[in-house]
């Protein structure tokens, strides 16, 4: 077995086992701690893979920033963790269908997978003089153009539409209205008294 074979089974392995723990770990802590593992090691299989701008990407973004906002949350929430497991053995039987369907479908999609003849290796490796992150750089912003600002733009329609479904006025919450606040009278706005010594208001 060659350097990279081990290099390459020793990421896999860690990757996956990784995201088993993710799902199946009693704590969520430890749950985003495996998380992260997974994280560094998908980003170890993209630089095998000779992708390192991906690589630096999925460790600064998913774990400098994702992954500790998942332990942030997770550690300052004050979450009732035994209701939600019960609830969650509540829906284990339709979960396990669900993941069954999901397998199934995978193992047929899988089974007929085959590479195109006119595909000569990775699509994303340097041609050459090119390096990796202008190749990047060359698909995402010239071939797939339409189809990366497309992606960007479905992003932001779905954050858009998170804030308008969670957000709630409620009426007992006293808010700032700024208009009001500008377009006030200063005369109407303060009273003058003439407060004698020794007297309160």
């Amino acid at each position: 077995m060659t350097v990279f074979a081990f290099v390459f089974y020793m990421f896999a392995v860690a990757t996956v086992l990784g995201g088993l723990m993710t799902v199946i770990s009693r704590n969520p802590v430890h749950s985003v701690l495996w998380l992260i593992l997974a994280f560094l090691s998908s980003a170890g299989l993209f630089v095998t893979l000779g992708a390192e701008f991906v690589a630096m990407l999925l460790i600064i973004v998913y774990v400098g920033a994702v992954a500790v906002l998942f332990l942030f949350v997770v550690m300052m929430l004050d979450v009732d963790f035994a209701e939600l497991k019960a609830e969650m053995s509540k829906y284990l039987p339709l979960a396990l269908l669900i993941g069954v369907i999901i397998l199934m479908q995978m193992a047929i999609a899988i089974g007929v997978w085959d590479f195109s003849d006119a595909v000569a290796g990775n699509i994303a490796a340097p041609t050459g003089e090119e390096h990796n992150t202008k190749a990047l750089g060359l698909l995402l912003y010239d071939k797939y153009f339409i189809l990366f600002q497309l992606s960007g733009l479905i992003l932001l329609v779905a954050m858009i539409g998170a804030i308008v479904l969670t957000l709630r006025h409620r009426v007992d919450v006293k808010r700032q209205n700024v208009m009001e606040q500008m377009s006030r009278d200063p005369a109407l706005a303060m009273e003058l008294k003439d407060v004698k010594p020794g007297q309160g208001l």
